[in-house]
């Protein structure tokens, strides 16, 4: 008699349990998406920049780029979640006060894992209303899920890129004060190259003279250019750090070579001081508008490439798998739900027949 009293309470409940699940439990989907983790390429030396590339990494130090670690906590950020929070309308959509409330709503929907490879998986929890086959369009809340993970991926891409500008950016406002300062170095050199050469028409200088003046010239634009390689990196580095140390001391090397050619060293050919007085004042005034125009070519060159660099719109995130519409929720687990709270129901049931029969049969001995 009690065997069939439990298993129909077990049927009953499980039938019952498995009715609510179906029509009347919320129905949540995830549309996950995977991110490849990001390149930990290797900074170009110092040198290497100033010969062509790009002064934007010098801002980080050569430090290594963002580890999947870092994307991880990006995307678990509030700019992220108002990213998407503004994308989506998000405030009404989950009845909140403002975009805070929001963000906060849909960060608790945020699900992120990593593996040891270092790929990012990532997907949003969306669920439908009670009774979701009345009030819900399940489709749309299906599709909603993958719109919503694409939009954290794009959240992480746009500050991702934002961060990677303005590294550039600041690179290209460093150039650009000196590309200012050079540039008025040069109008003033030519202008008094113009008039010497106005007041005394023409003075030659011969060809010993012309090539010391090239060599000084090409020593003092890597002495600017040291200099702007120390400027660049002074804000990002301790004063004892071993990349200022070395640059300290190339620049000083550098000057003793300027130096020496100045005081008319015997190392070189023909000294300043030993041409005279109306051909130096030409080969000085010949050699900075040699310099300030080697230096500001340089420059020009390089801020271009970082205004390139800090208006590209190239995406910096590489995903593997975007998120696409779920086929199946991932929860209610209908068939195993119902079949647990089965087999739960018929375990508490036989327990408390057998407990009340023990505690009969006890009864039933004392009062014999």
């Amino acid at each position: 008699m009690n065997r069939r009293k439990i298993l129909k309470i077990t049927i009953f409940s499980s039938v019952f349990l498995f009715l609510i699940l179906v029509f009347i439990y919320p129905v949540t989907y995830e549309a996950p998406a995977t991110i490849l983790p990001p390149d930990n390429k290797e900074q170009g030396s110092l040198s290497d920049l100033l010969s062509g590339q790009d002064f934007s990494s010098l801002i980080t130090g050569g430090m290594a780029n963002a580890n999947s670690q870092l994307y991880m906590e990006i995307l678990k950020s509030r700019s992220a979640a108002e990213y998407v929070v503004h994308k989506h309308n998000l405030v009404e959509y989950f009845d909140k006060k403002n975009i805070y409330e929001a963000a906060g709503e849909i960060t608790k929907k945020l699900n992120l894992e990593v593996s040891k490879e270092g790929i990012v998986k990532i997907s949003i929890s969306t669920s439908s209303s009670l009774i979701p086959l009345l009030f819900d369009d399940l489709d749309s809340v299906k599709k909603f899920s993958a719109e919503l993970t694409n939009s954290y991926i794009e959240a992480l891409d746009k500050i991702n890129r934002e961060k990677l500008s303005s590294k550039a950016k600041k690179a290209r406002e460093y150039i650009e004060t000196e590309l200012i300062k050079t540039r008025i170095a040069m109008d003033s050199v030519e202008n008094a190259l113009m008039n010497f050469q106005e007041r005394n028409k023409t003075v030659a200088l011969p060809e010993q003279l012309k090539a010391a003046i090239d060599a000084a010239a090409k020593i003092k634009s890597e002495i600017m250019k040291t200099e702007i390689e120390i400027g660049l990196m002074k804000s990002n580095l301790r004063e004892d750090s071993n990349e200022l140390k070395a640059l300290r001391k190339k620049l000083e090397q550098l000057q003793g070579q300027y130096n020496k050619m100045e005081l008319g060293n015997q190392d070189y050919v023909l000294a300043f001081r030993e041409v005279p007085e109306l051909g130096k004042e030409l080969a000085t005034l010949l050699r900075e508008v040699k310099i300030q125009n080697e230096v500001y070519t340089l420059l020009q060159q390089q801020y271009y490439k970082e205004r390139i660099q800090e208006n590209r719109d190239l995406p910096t995130v590489d995903v593997l798998d975007k998120a696409i519409v779920p086929l199946k929720a991932t929860a209610p687990r209908v068939i195993f739900t119902s079949v647990t709270g089965g087999i739960f129901i018929f375990l508490a049931m036989s327990l408390f027949v057998v407990f009340g029969e023990r505690k009969t049969f006890m009864y039933l001995n004392k009062k014999v």
